[in-house]
């Protein structure tokens, strides 16, 4: 094949692999931070992103996104079809770049889930996050990576804060708003610490591919791309706990990892773009930027963002796009220049944010004609993983009471039957499972 590269290629190969693997580390750090009657429903609805984006990517995503636009245009690569060669401004082959590209698609959609976790209804996600990737991320793409016209107007995205963080952020937000809070939303505790150390682990971890894979090539650009991520992280990280242990006394794990995660998402627009040095400056004033959203927000309780979700990644983004425009090596206020990169990263995500909250608005109410959104009130009280999915996070074989089915291992049962069985005392409440049944009689709708 003329100009691969082969090193290049395997990078992008690994890339893609570390890439994919966020997602999974999205689900055990998304799944740590619910009530532990709700953990396998949230980590369902990150991992359920890994079938539904690939297949909505595999059929018209990747085209419409980096095809022409235009009457009779838009499906050079349905199916991934004419990807046989080299893809063009790179030295891999273009099924790499396809895929590539897909596992951005697969983990923003997968963020959504991190605001409407706990009441939404599981059918009714897996139909928003399809419409979602073809109505607000292909369009975005495609205009900042696909030769669209923000990227014409000179803003700068190395690796997604707009594409990815901000339109996700964005629209869990705007679903949120719209879905309406939890009713239980006062009871809703962490139930597994560990869970959220390692999902921001693996997330940390994956990012390696995320921002330096998005240098397209194993390079100088990639390495520096890589090193920069890391210490936005580490400063963020340190930033985030510092603003805990002053204001509320004890810097947490929650905190810790919650901070790391804004790290990367402020780094993410520029993390190709700024030196190390500079990247110490994004994390640290992007997580300011973070973790005072994610405090102003719960104080005016105005909108029930279960995982702060927009805090992190909405806000995350949007402040990595403007701090792009002062740390930013070449045309960067501090670096002396005119400030026209600024501008331009900052309307390019002002539209970001507008876009993204009025498609998913517009998706929300077309979907509200003909489905329910929410799970019922008895299910959303009691938790949805039993109802939606006839599983628990933690429950036993033998508390079925009945053979299994499904394989030696597994955790399939009817929710009467589990939850009068079952007496075991709840990580958070103390309450067991058998009180929580009472009244329970089958499961709602998926």
């Amino acid at each position: 094949m003329e100009g691969l590269n082969n090193g290049d290629t395997a990078w992008m190969a690994m890339s893609c692999a570390l890439v994919l693997f966020m997602t999974p580390g999205l689900a055990f750090f998304y799944g740590g931070l619910v009530r532990d009657s709700n953990i396998v429903n949230t980590m369902m609805m990150s991992i359920i992103s890994m079938g539904l984006t690939t297949i909505t990517w595999l059929v018209l995503g990747f085209t419409w996104s980096f095809d022409e636009w235009g009457a009779g245009k838009g499906f050079t690569y349905v199916g991934f079809r004419n990807l046989d060669a080299v893809w063009s401004g790179t030295t891999m082959p273009g099924l790499t770049f396809a895929i590539f590209q897909m596992t951005f698609a697969i983990i923003g959609a997968a963020i959504i889930s991190g605001a409407v976790v706990e009441r939404i209804r599981f059918s009714a996600y897996a139909i928003f996050i399809v419409a979602w990737v073809l109505a607000v991320y292909v369009p975005l793409c495609h205009w900042i990576w696909g030769g669209g016209w923000i990227a014409e107007m000179g803003a700068k995205d190395f690796a997604g804060g707009t594409v990815v963080h901000i339109s996700s952020g964005t629209s869990a937000f705007a679903l949120a708003s719209l879905l309406g809070e939890r009713k239980h939303r006062a009871e809703s505790f962490p139930s597994n610490l560990p869970f959220v150390i390692l999902g921001g682990g693996i997330l940390w971890l994956g990012w390696t591919g995320f921002n330096g894979g998005s240098a397209f090539a194993a390079n100088g650009d990639c390495a520096l791309a890589i090193a920069t991520t890391y210490v936005a992280a580490a400063s963020a990280m340190i930033m985030w706990v510092t603003v805990e242990r002053i204001l509320d006394g004890a810097p947490t794990s929650v905190g810790a990892m919650s901070g790391a995660v804004a790290g990367l998402v402020n780094i993410t627009p520029c993390a190709g773009f700024v030196e190390p040095l500079g990247a110490l400056g994004v994390g640290a004033i992007g997580a300011l930027c973070c973790v005072f959203a994610a405090r102003g927000l719960k104080k005016l309780n105005l909108v029930d963002d279960s995982l702060d979700c927009f805090s992190l990644h909405g806000v995350g983004g949007f402040a990595g796009a403007i701090l792009g425009g002062f740390f930013d090596t070449g045309d960067g206020l501090i670096y002396g220049g005119d400030g026209m990169l600024l501008v331009k990263n900052l309307a390019g995500a002002a539209f970001g944010v507008f876009y993204s909250a009025a498609v998913t608005a517009v998706i929300f109410f077309l979907m509200r004609l003909v489905m329910r959104m929410r799970v019922s009130e008895e299910q959303e009280l009691e938790g949805v993983d039993l109802h939606c999915h006839s599983e628990i996070a933690y429950g036993k074989n033998e508390s079925s009471g009945r053979p299994n089915a499904f394989g030696e291992h597994s955790q399939r049962f009817k929710p009467e039957e589990v939850l009068a069985a079952s007496s075991a005392p709840t990580l958070l409440t103390g309450t067991t499972q058998a009180s929580r049944a009472e009244g329970s009689e089958k499961p709602t709708e998926v």
